[in-house]
């Protein structure tokens, strides 16, 4: 699908850069409030740095993932091509 993932690297403090498969390019940061329940784990920029991309997703080692999808929707929707996950 175009909102495959295909390319994920972290780039500054919980910030990661993402391409998709249409080439659309965008910064998610995923903020301390987002680190909750199973995402408890990404409080820290070392397992953040982590990220990797599996099948089109971003996933991590312990097997957190992220929908392409929603990533894609708004990243494509912002101005700044940014997607800024919290609570």
């Amino acid at each position: 699908m175009y909102w495959d993932v295909i390319e994920v690297r972290p780039y500054a403090p919980r910030k990661l850069s993402v391409t998709f498969a249409d080439g659309l390019t965008g910064t998610i940061f995923i903020d301390h409030s987002f680190c909750t329940g199973v995402f408890k784990v990404l409080e820290s920029d070392d397992e953040i740095n982590q990220a990797n991309v599996e099948g089109g997703v971003v996933v991590w080692p312990n097997g957190l993932d992220l929908a392409p999808d929603t990533m894609y929707k708004m990243i494509k929707n912002s101005p700044k091509r940014y997607y800024e996950l919290r609570r």
